[in-house]
């Protein structure tokens, strides 16, 4: 399509005040010609400079994935087999969920190729299409622009924030940080000996090495640590209740994020870890495995996973990891506490499931509701919102310390602090050898 810019329309304006001019000092048709003709020459000469689209090769550069909320770049470059001299600028077909591009997003085209660049970054995860390029070339005089529609089909993945992660896999070898914090991971027993070393004076006189002391003429201890290639499940519940937004993202984000924290300390640690994503139906199994090329397939499993507008099924979930996962593992079940509170079915599977198993429960608290239980009661308003958060809360912990009584470990956390306590209670069973 070629359409006259703005300025022809000015040009244009005037042109038509220099007729009228003309016209009132006598020499009207002279003026009429001299600038229809000036306009007709100047435009043939600036559309034949203007490129043909069969000749013009466009191409966007993208990253395969990015993370949530973290900034990337893209470039769109444009090629041409002779020298070019004109303006072009581009609209891109971004995703509506992404941030809108703040470059300038025109430039001169000097040459045989251009490049246009321009930074944004998804935020919500999911699968995204790139579908298009709409383009507009300009001549040299800035008269007329070709305007064009390119198909340049490309996908793009955008990733939950995997940062935390990347920095337990950085992490030194006797310390992991985790959202700030430092987790400490000795382990205080275990039943796999690890190596044999000098005696140093706080280790645990009954674990000398005799035999390697006699050896070597000088005190020896044997180091133990928990048994590897245990199995740890994860359990994500995709139903109605984790699309709730809690510190301007959802649950379901949050707990995926927690997820694949805890997965690469199991597997930092040598142990298999598997994945179950659930609503009323299975939406992502991922079998129990070793090596860090696991978590990459975990990632790649539920880094679209939407929370479903329907209640979550856990006694179809729970069966069929029973069927799925016989040898005895850790469970670790991603929530809301308000589930647990509720499905009355859900405890008596769960006491079922503990003698197979060990279960290990994480909510997420509501924040917004922990505080209410702190305001000031100012007004009768007050008053009323403070009591009913209250008693919501002391529900919850009535629930928390209910499952924990019936021997299943249960943890209510606020959204900030979920990843680093899974890694926490992990870490905790694994010294303590529970599995």
């Amino acid at each position: 399509m070629i359409l006259p810019t703005p300025r022809m329309a000015w040009i244009a304006m005037a042109g038509a005040l220099l007729v009228a001019v003309g016209y009132a000092v006598g020499i009207g048709l002279w003026a009429l010609l001299f600038v229809n003709l000036g306009l007709l020459v100047v435009s043939g000469i600036e559309l034949a400079l203007l490129p043909r689209r069969k000749e013009l090769i466009f191409k966007r550069v993208l990253p395969a994935r990015a993370d949530m909320e973290q900034p990337f770049h893209v470039e769109i470059h444009g090629r041409s087999p002779k020298p070019l001299m004109v303006s072009w600028e581009i609209q891109d077909d971004v995703p509506q969920t992404f941030i809108a591009p703040k470059e300038s997003m025109a430039g001169r085209w000097r040459g045989k190729t251009a490049t246009i660049a321009y930074t944004t970054a998804g935020k919500e995860r999911g699968n995204y299409p790139f579908s298009y390029l709409r383009i507009r070339l300009k001549g040299p005089f800035g008269l007329w622009m070709k305007q064009t529609k390119v198909f340049t089909e490309q996908e793009m993945k955008i990733f939950p924030d995997l940062s935390g992660v990347r920095g337990i896999l950085a992490s030194m070898q006797n310390q992991f940080m985790l959202e700030g914090k430092k987790v400490n991971r000795k382990e205080r027993t275990g039943s796999e000996l690890h190596a044999i070393r000098e005696y140093i004076p706080d280790d645990d006189p009954r674990l000398i090495n005799w035999k390697a002391t006699a050896r070597t003429g000088t005190l020896m201890t044997s180091e133990f640590r928990p048994e590897r290639g245990k199995v740890v499940m994860l359990m994500l519940d995709c139903g109605r209740m984790m699309g709730i937004e809690l510190n301007n993202r959802t649950k379901l984000d949050a707990t995926i994020e927690a997820a694949l924290s805890l997965a690469a300390v199991a597997l930092k640690q040598g142990d298999k870890v598997g994945l179950i994503a659930f609503s009323n139906e299975i939406k992502a199994y991922v079998p129990p495995a070793t090596g860090m090329k696991q978590l990459q397939v975990m990632t790649e499993a539920i880094y679209d996973l939407k929370s479903d507008f329907v209640e979550a099924s856990y006694s179809f979930a729970l069966q069929y990891l029973m069927k799925v996962q016989k040898k005895r593992s850790l469970i670790v079940l991603f929530s809301d506490m308000d589930n647990y509170m509720f499905d009355s079915g859900l405890r008596s599977l769960l006491l079922r499931m503990r003698r197979q198993h060990y279960l290990l429960l994480l909510g997420l608290r509501d924040d917004v509701l922990h505080e209410w239980t702190l305001i000031d009661t100012k007004k009768r308003r007050d008053a009323f919102n403070k009591s009913i958060a209250y008693k919501f809360t002391m529900d919850r912990q009535a629930a928390t310390a209910h499952i924990r009584a019936a021997g299943i470990d249960a943890i209510d956390v606020p959204v900030g602090e979920l990843a680093w306590n899974a890694v926490n209670r992990y870490l905790l069973v694994k010294s303590q050898d529970a599995l």
